[in-house]
């Protein structure tokens, strides 16, 4: 197999990160490639335990449940692919793109890469299943007006990041019903990506 591309969206609750790890194993399990996976959140983590300047402006953000600023999730997704990408490794992207400007910056950085046949992978859940699967997680900071303000981003800016792919050449969208056992929504993912 070929080194192959997934970016995954899907709204918080979605279950997207335990689909990223499961593809992740499934991959690992068909042939010996490594894959880079290429996550903000984890990059935004680190950033925020820096205790810097731009750490605290980060973390304001946060609280107020606001999209961070493009240039800086732009920067934290391309030191990934600089450090850790090369051919012959799969690349996973979670949490990139979340707004049109980042998705054209992914457009480039993929050209620049020479990726093509880049699938995306869309866990669909309503807006309702997820409040429910969010507030079960019982986060602090995820109250019901903190998730309602970032489901509107996410309908506002994400959505259309995700749709700005839509007829491109080197990009498919497969839509996968994510309200299904967690099992089920990862076979779906196998059988829709033809891995079989």
């Amino acid at each position: 197999m070929q080194a192959q591309t997934f970016v995954f969206f899907g709204i918080m609750g979605s279950g997207k990160g335990t689909q990223v790890k499961l593809l992740t194993d499934f991959l690992k399990s068909k042939d010996s490639k490594e894959t880079v996976y290429a996550g903000t959140g984890e990059g935004f983590r680190k950033l925020i335990e820096s205790d810097s300047h731009t750490a605290d402006i980060v973390k304001g953000h946060m609280i107020r449940g606001e999209l961070v600023a493009d240039f800086l999730t732009t920067s934290i997704f391309a030191n990934v692919l600089v450090s850790s990408l090369t051919p012959l490794k799969h690349l996973i992207a979670d949490g990139y793109p979340r707004t049109i400007a980042q998705a054209e910056d992914f457009e480039v950085m993929m050209e620049f890469y020479g990726r093509k046949d880049v699938k995306i992978v869309y866990i669909e859940v309503g807006r309702e299943e997820a409040m429910k699967r969010n507030l079960l997680r019982g986060r602090p900071d995820d109250t019901k007006e903190g998730l309602e303000k970032r489901f509107d981003e996410y309908v506002n800016n994400v959505i259309p990041a995700m749709n700005y792919f839509k007829d491109k050449e080197n990009y498919k969208i497969y839509t996968i019903n994510g309200e299904q056992p967690v099992e089920k929504v990862h076979q779906d993912i196998i059988n829709t990506l033809n891995f079989n």
